[in-house]
């Protein structure tokens, strides 16, 4: 039921993303104004995260769940009667809180959880991240829904087009808040009743908890950031319909969710660490190439005559397939950074949890509009990877530093050792 809610939040908290396109036709914004409309949802769906998570612990996440489903379904009823652009970026604003259900759901499921399933279980749970895909399959599968029942109005109150999603939404919100009060058990498991704020606040003292916190910025800010921005850069950049880049950007989106439980099970198997070197490793590669801008190298010869060489065009259909495993590689990754959390922090997670779903959240709030102005900035779509290269490559060099930091100190008769000890007579 955690996971069902917390697909239905998330699907709210980013329907911006793919109903944006025809929000800013109507409402004529600039790209800026658009990115700042899915901003402000994110920013808002990652600031309460650790005082949520902190209550989840206190008095359990069945009460926390459906107050927050009930909470978000009235902003989210009311995006269907915004006609200006200052209030449907009030309102978004507030839809956003819908994010906050995260760090609840991982709280509330370590409750219920054994140690050594908590990778799989929780990642079970993060695949809730698929809701983020559930508005632009309902365009994939009704692909006339936009224009057929633009301009109708319905039972006198609900009006067509984009403005039928969010109506849609805040019904279904109130349906799976009376659903989880019938099913989920009545006596909840609350790992932080009765203890003292200050003892729940006081792992955040340490550096371990901010450095989970900038990887999660990398594998799921990053992630809220290209689903809410990939249907855009697909229509703009390859002239496709909304319809086709509804349908490209799920080919983000569905790995970077579903594989999240196969990356909790991998976690609990190999380790966190192992899963995560293989998270940036592929992250690099994949944003490394994305980032290059389309063009070809000009050589000046002694003559004074130029000639070109060595045309690059990244298609369309490699693009698409770069951006399937830089999703692969986040949806391994996000289960593997929270694979920490309860084995670091078992008496904790709500507020460890909810801090690095915090920085998580506000790394997707940051990414958008950093994408759009570095685009007006150096004029290349492409700048969008490359600032993905350089926050991943800061995670990457921050991790291995820490590991030979940690060899050094508990290990140094092995730290500086690049090859296995050979034996005598290993070579004969």
């Amino acid at each position: 039921m955690s996971t069902i809610a917390f697909t239905l939040m998330f699907a709210v908290w980013l329907m911006f993303g793919i109903l944006g396109v025809p929000i800013q036709k109507e409402l004529k914004l600039s790209d800026p104004q658009l990115a700042w409309i899915s901003a402000v949802a994110v920013l808002n769906g990652s600031l309460w995260r650790l005082p949520a998570g902190m209550l989840t612990d206190r008095i359990g996440g069945r009460v926390v769940t459906i107050a927050m489903l009930l909470l978000t379904a009235i902003p989210c009823y009311l995006v269907a009667h915004a006609h200006s652009y200052g209030m449907l970026l009030m309102l978004a604003f507030l839809v956003g809180f819908a994010g906050n259900l995260f760090s609840v759901g991982v709280a509330w499921n370590s409750a219920w959880t054994p140690k050594e399933r908590q990778g799989f279980a929780l990642g079970v749970f993060g695949a809730g991240n698929v809701g983020a895909s559930v508005t632009k399959l309902m365009l994939v599968v009704f692909p006339t829904v936009l224009t057929a029942t633009a301009g109708a109005t319905y039972f006198g109150f609900i009006e067509g087009g984009w403005r039928l999603f969010p109506v849609i939404y805040s019904f279904a919100l109130v349906a799976v808040a009376v659903l989880i009060l019938v099913v989920t058990p009545r006596t909840d498991r609350m790992a932080g009743a009765g203890k003292p704020i200050g003892e729940m606040l006081e792992p955040l003292k340490q550096m371990r908890v901010w450095r989970f916190s900038l990887y999660y910025a990398a594998v799921f800010g990053a992630y809220v950031a290209l689903s809410a921005w990939l249907p855009k850069y697909y229509v703009d950049n390859f002239d496709v319909s909304l319809h086709d880049a509804a349908l490209l950007t799920a080919t983000f989106i569905f790995p970077a969710s579903l594989l999240r439980p196969v990356g909790g099970a991998f976690s609990d198997r190999l380790g966190a660490r192992k899963v995560m070197y293989l998270t940036f490793g592929v992250m690099l590669v994949t944003t490394g190439i994305l980032m290059m801008p389309n063009g070809h190298l000009v050589i000046a010869h002694p003559d004074g005559h130029t000639s070109q060489h060595l045309a690059w065009n990244l298609g369309i259909a490699p693009f698409a397939v770069l951006v399937f495993l830089l999703g692969c590689a986040m949806g391994i990754g996000k289960a593997a950074v929270y694979k920490h959390i309860p084995e670091y922090f078992p008496d904790n997670v709500g507020s460890v949890g909810g801090l690095v779903g915090m920085f998580g959240g506000l790394g997707g709030f940051v990414l958008p509009p950093l994408f759009a102005y570095t685009k007006q900035w150096s004029g290349f779509p492409s700048s969008t990877f490359f600032v993905l290269f350089l926050l991943t490559a800061l995670c990457a060099i921050w991790m291995h530093l820490t590991v030979l930091r940690m060899h050094r100190e508990h290990s140094p008769e092995i730290a500086d050792r690049i090859e296995r000890p050979e034996t005598v007579g290993a070579h004969r």
